[in-house]
């Protein structure tokens, strides 16, 4: 009985013991309890998949796919035999003389993004600027040379045409309802290697001010865009087009991250207009706006930063027939507040020529009334 007790006693200890440990170590596992069951979705630890989330984007790239193109361009260029003067006179006068320069066919090329079953096209100006020929070809295995509707460098937006019968035209995202954070797909041709599809969110909107065209009003992505993307898809996971990609930042020639592509909206007015007319026309004022920057407030004695200042005026454009000088400061757009260049130039290119625009200007300290006729903004003019 007492040899009993005794080993008795000495479970009791070591039990008390494991017990002064794990409450010291390890008190999660009294908190926790036993271990659920493996079957009960409220306390199992293993992760469940989002329902939200899809684990595969087939459907959205089967959808889009046959209406993303590869093109082909030629054009044939002069290609120094020796070296050239760096001057740009005696380069153009050297160029020209025999023997001096060969004539090459030389190749590029670039995507684009079937948008009507009738043979339209939508690519970038910089994938077909100054070709001599267009081929494009199908994700079905077809090809046809393709010839230029309409273009518009100003966005970087050109429209083609082909000739091919049951073409699958994209779908336009119209629900304006894209945010940063949305997965989105590019589809395009990279490095001629063939149609392929990169993966990413959209990692900003309305990007502007990089210097790539005149116009600019961006979707930044992360899904990888490589040179042969250009004037591709990018695309909502339901395969809808949301952009046309354009542009990258890249101090290697690679993707880092950083890829730019014009709104479907945006490509989409002007597809249409290109189709109507054969080309884009925007209001325009004939002066060179400046922002208003800390100094410039200090100097026109403002109180705070509104409007842009008036930096040229361009002889018997409609901003000089109607009474604009150098410095004045433009306040309002029709009653509208202009805050800066950018959106003073974006106000200005969706009107009519010949409509008449009412703008406050702040001329030597005094607001006037003014009342500009819009003209026709020219092909290239820096001025707005």
């Amino acid at each position: 009985m007492h040899r009993l007790w005794l080993v008795f006693a000495q479970t009791v200890t070591v039990c008390l013991g494991i017990l002064f440990i794990v409450t010291t170590l390890r008190p999660d596992w009294l908190r926790n309890g036993a271990r659920a069951p493996a079957d009960d979705p409220a306390t199992t630890t293993r992760s469940v998949p989002n329902a939200g989330a899809p684990s595969s984007y087939a459907d959205a790239v089967a959808r889009a796919a046959p209406a993303v193109v590869n093109i082909y361009t030629t054009k044939v260029i002069d290609v120094p035999l020796i070296p050239l003067p760096a001057d740009p006179e005696l380069n153009r006068l050297f160029r020209g003389l025999p023997g001096f320069s060969q004539r090459r066919q030389s190749g590029s090329l670039g995507s684009g993004v079937i948008v009507r079953a009738d043979g339209y096209v939508l690519t970038n100006y910089h994938v077909v600027e100054a070709a001599d020929s267009i081929r494009v070809a199908l994700s079905d295995g077809r090809e046809a040379d393709a010839r230029v509707v309409g273009a518009d460098p100003e966005t970087d937006l050109a429209v083609l045409k082909i000739g091919l019968p049951k073409l699958q035209a994209i779908e336009f995202e119209h629900d304006d309802q894209l945010r940063v954070g949305d997965v989105v797909l590019a589809i395009g041709n990279p490095f001629g290697v063939g149609q392929t599809t990169t993966l990413g969110i959209v990692s900003a909107l309305g990007r502007n001010r990089l210097g790539i065209n005149i116009y600019e009003n961006f979707i930044q992505t992360d899904a990888a865009i490589n040179p042969g993307n250009s004037g591709g898809a990018l695309v909502d996971v339901r395969g809808r087009l949301v952009g046309v990609n354009t542009a990258i930042y890249s101090e290697t020639g690679g993707s880092l991250g950083i890829g730019f592509a014009i709104p479907a909206r945006t490509a989409e007015t002007i597809l249409e207009e290109i189709i109507r007319t054969g080309k884009v026309s925007r209001g325009w004022l004939g002066i060179e706006p400046q922002d208003i920057t800390p100094e410039l407030m200090r100097a026109f004695g403002l109180d705070k930063r509104e409007g842009i200042i008036v930096a040229s005026v361009l002889r018997g454009g409609p901003a000089h027939r109607a009474g604009l000088k150098v410095g004045d400061i433009v306040l309002e757009l029709d009653g509208s507040p202009v805050k800066d260049s950018v959106a003073f130039l974006n106000e200005i290119a969706p009107l009519k020529p010949g409509a008449t625009l009412p703008l406050t200007i702040l001329r030597e300290g005094r607001r006037y009334k003014v009342e500009v006729q819009i003209g026709e903004r020219p092909t290239g003019s820096r001025r707005r």
